[in-house]
This record gives structure tokens, sequence and C-alpha cells, in this order.
């Protein structure tokens, strides 16, 4: 027999989240009522913003209840359909949650792909959320200028790597921020930005400085911390700093202090703007058209780090990214 294997929270974390704070469950199959339909998940994305959805504070979306399935972007077969617009057969992506089989009715997210134009983890990655999400914080909060310098910082990530990306197609130069040699060498040589600084080497103010020789005009923000205050300081007068994460403080258990060098938003008149990408939904297909033409054009690169282990592996697979274990987007699969 076919089981539904869920994770469902069952604690709130403090620090960084432990398996004890979910709970795996089998359950029926669930059946597809009048205008539903039924997908077997194949895929599910790993994102920085997890943590703060298993988080009972304040967010731009409500927590994941106690005992709810975990909330997650995942991809899948439609399986069995009593709904129009969708077939058994289509290959679909939306915000399923972290389990084998779900029901939809459509509205939560849910798009159909094209597999024929990309294998199906990728539309959970860089032609999915973190892609759209690279695309209008860039684009829209950064407006980079030809010739303009662009830093990003957790550049190897799902995100930072297309941001890099987008702004060598807008003629500026890139420059990523990343953890150790073996991802700033995937940075530069395999995704074609600039530079890269490894910010674990110890010197970072200064190798930014040598990365940057013009100052910093659009700086793409997916970390905070030190790496922030590191970067307030190299910025040029009316730059731009969209602020997509602060994955550095996600698992703290005490508030994180505040910028050190905050003065330089006052006297370079920089702009610091908040980005959460369900605020441009309804430019989800703009977003869509342009990253699966620049991607057919093969001007943009995409990496996948897909880890195996099913349903099981999801507590594990998830500190990976508050850790630096990942090179690329991080997906784990789901299938036997």
């Amino acid at each position: 027999m076919i089981h539904n294997r869920t994770v469902r929270l069952r604690a709130r974390p403090v620090g960084m989240s432990k398996r004890d704070d979910f709970e795996i469950t089998e359950e029926p199959v669930p059946e597809p009522g009048d205008g539903q339909f039924r997908v077997r998940l194949d895929y599910v994305s790993l994102d920085p913003a997890m943590r703060g959805w298993i988080s009972g504070g304040k967010s731009y979306v409500p927590p994941v209840a106690i005992g709810e399935v975990m909330r997650s972007y995942s991809a899948g077969i439609v399986e069995a359909s009593n709904h129009p617009g969708f077939q058994e057969g289509d290959a679909v992506t939306g915000l399923f949650g972290v389990q084998t089989h779900a029901v939809s009715d459509g509205s939560n997210g849910v798009i159909k792909v094209d597999t024929a134009q990309a294998p199906l983890p990728r539309w959970i990655g860089g032609l999915g959320m973190p892609g759209t999400t690279a695309y209008f914080g860039l684009l829209d909060i950064g407006q980079p200028k030809p010739e303009e310098t662009v830093v990003v910082s957790a550049a190897s990530g799902a995100v930072g790597s297309i941001v890099g990306q987008i702004a060598k197609i807008q003629g500026c130069r890139a420059v990523g921020i990343a953890g150790g040699p073996e991802k700033c060498r995937y940075v530069v040589d395999d995704l074609g930005f600039d530079a890269c600084v490894d910010y674990k080497a110890g010197s970072l103010a200064e190798d930014l400085k040598a990365a940057c020789p013009n100052g910093i005009d659009v700086y793409y923000e997916n970390v905070g911390g030190d790496i922030l205050d590191t970067v307030l300081t190299q910025m040029n007068v009316f730059g731009r700093i969209p602020v997509c994460g602060l994955i550095a403080h996600y698992n703290n258990t005490e508030p994180a202090p505040g910028p050190k060098n905050l003065r330089s938003v006052l006297v370079n008149r920089l702009t610091m703007r908040g980005l959460i990408v369900f605020d441009f939904i309804k430019r989800y297909p703009e977003a869509a058209e342009a990253l699966g033409r620049w991607h057919a054009d093969g001007k943009l690169k995409m990496r996948e780090d897909i880890r195996a282990g099913g349903v099981d592996a999801f507590p594990d697979v998830l500190n990976l990214l508050y850790t630096g274990g990942n090179l690329g987007k991080l997906i784990l699969d789901l299938r036997d």
C-alpha cells in the first residue's frame, strides 16, 4: 500500500532546528475532490526562509502551525485529477509542503512547467522562486546601470548565483562574496562573475576593496552580520541595497546587534529596501519569460545540489543551508 509520508512541525526550534522539532508521519494518500488534483511530489526546495516560517514571531506570512505539514515549494507530477486545468502527467510546482503526495485546487501558487525546457528540479531553483527573487530584487530594487559594480553575498547560492549573472547581462561588474575557495572558484569560473571574495579568508574588507576598486553601487544582501557592516563602509553615494535575506541571524537565540556602520546610509544617501518576492506575484510571468529566455540562450547557468534520503532526511538536509554545506540550489529528492 502506498502511503503519504509527511514532515509535520512538532515544536518551534530554539537556535538551529533539530530532528526532534519535526515528526515524520505515514498517512493515507489523499483523494482529490471536485475541482482538485493530486500530485506525486518528487522534489522539495530547501530555502533559508524556512527557518522564519517555523518561528513564532511576526513575519510576512503566518508561521507554520504546530502539527501542520512543513511549508515548502515542491515539484512533482499530477497522478489523478478532477480539475479541468490540470491533467494526469502534468509537471507542476507549488507550495505543496514536505510530503510525498498533495491535493490542490491550483490556488497555492501552482504552475505547470515544461520539463522539455529544463529538468523538474530546476523549476524550483533558478527558474522558480529563487530566480524570480533574484530578478525583481536586483532589477526593481537594485536598479543597476551599465558599468556599475554589483556585489552579492551568498553568491554561490540559489538566489545569489542568479543575481550576479543578471548583473553581467545588464553590463555591470559582478562581485560575489562566498565561503571558501571552492565556492569562489565556482562563482568566477562557472558563473562568470568578475571576482569573488572568500569571507572565510579573514581579510574581507581588504579583499572586497581590491575586487571593487570603484566602490560598490548595488549590494544584494542575503547574509547580514559582519558582511553587511563591511560592505556598508565601501558603498558609493546613492547606492542601493536590496535586503533579501539575513541568514547569519536566522538561528540566533538572542536579538542580533544592529549594523555598526549605519552612518554610511546617512552620509552616502543609501537606499535599503526589504524584498519579499510575493510582492511581485502579479509580475511573475515577466520574470519567468526573461529567466527562461536567458537560460535558453546560455546566459544563465544554474546548478542544483540534490540530496537523497526522501522525507526522512529533511531535518538534516535543512540545516545545510545554515552551515554552508551546499553548493548551488539545495533540493531534497523524495523519490525512493
